[in-house]
């Protein structure tokens, strides 16, 4: 008869027998474990270098072609606004460098920039429209008809600014009297709706609205503001090209608004790379394809339908 001695006995050594196995076993799997890991490790390292090595590709070749299109710039856009007048309206995001770049370009194109104004915060809050539209109303020039369907603040304001910023489409000619003009952006920028420098503004032909990344178009409806002036700025001129970077396009972005409404965007030209040089050639090449009555969505952002003013997206 086994005694409970016994018993324990025989119950120990199966616990000390399996402890030793699972020892055993536990340090054969950890070598197999491990020995996994350093392949798993090894493979990720050659794919983490042959990426940063296709990247440092890419982005040679994207220099190179940065390079190759400044060299061309000029000749690319030569005589393509010979004499054609065009004004800058920027938002509160847009890249001084994008800016000077464009209007160097415009020069390069024989156009020649009539001014610059700068919309400001309080112009693409929507908190401020009511304010906005008190003063819109009360400097309406005379002769001038604000459209009825301009009812929001971007497009009442584009309105205004149309109808003393740009020339009539049809006979380029002034739509107001050089008072009117001073009165309505001195009406705005004491408003604290624009920025502008004295005596530096004048009626042009075409307009360009220079926006940036989509900062002032990502919250609230920032990005419907600024679409629907450049729309209503469009409808009173020759035509307007809204260029900005590439977030610009993406979300509630001003372009991703312009892009996403039909008659807008049969209407405004939209690019979306003007951070590049590519980019401003075809904002100057878009303004030329406005002047015949086209509009196009160009650049490599979202809803985009071609590179580049006749060059359709493959």
């Amino acid at each position: 008869m086994i005694s409970v001695r016994q018993h324990a006995i025989s119950i120990a050594a199966i616990f000390l027998a399996l402890a030793i196995g699972v020892v055993l076993g536990s340090g054969t799997l950890s070598d197999s474990l491990l020995s996994g890991l350093r392949e798993d490790k090894t493979h990720l390292q050659n794919q983490i270098n042959d990426l940063h090595e296709e990247n440092n590709q890419l982005t040679g070749q994207l220099s190179a072609a940065e390079e190759f299109d400044r060299a061309v710039a000029d000749r690319v856009v030569r005589d393509t606004l010979a004499q054609r007048t065009v004004v800058i309206v920027t938002t509160p995001d847009a890249d001084p460098g994008d800016l000077d770049q464009v209007t160097r370009l415009i020069g390069s194109a024989g156009g020649s920039v009539t001014g610059r104004v700068a919309l400001t915060d309080s112009f693409v809050d929507a908190a401020n429209g009511d304010q906005l539209r008190t003063t819109v109303t009360n400097v309406i020039p005379a002769g001038i008809q604000l459209r009825s369907g301009s009812v929001d603040q971007g497009s009442l304001a584009g309105d205004l600014l149309g109808s003393v910023l740009l020339l009539g489409a049809r006979n380029a000619q002034p739509q107001s009297t050089p008072e009117e003009l001073a009165l309505a952006l001195d009406a705005l920028r004491a408003g604290g709706f624009v920025a502008y420098d004295n005596g530096t503004v004048a009626p042009a032909q075409l307009a360009v609205v220079l926006t940036g990344d989509g900062s002032s178009g990502q919250g609230g409806n920032r990005g419907s503001i600024v679409a629907r002036f450049a729309g209503a700025l469009d409808s009173r001129g020759a035509g307007t090209v809204l260029a900005g970077r590439p977030g610009a396009a993406d979300g509630n972005g001003p372009i991703a608004v312009v892009r996403s409404d039909t008659a807008l965007a049969s209407a405004v030209s939209t690019v979306d790379d003007a951070d590049r040089e590519s980019g401003r050639i075809t904002t100057v090449l878009a303004l030329q394809e406005q002047l015949g009555g086209g509009a196009g969505r160009y650049g490599t952002g979202p809803n985009a339908t071609a590179v580049t003013v006749g060059a359709p997206i493959g």
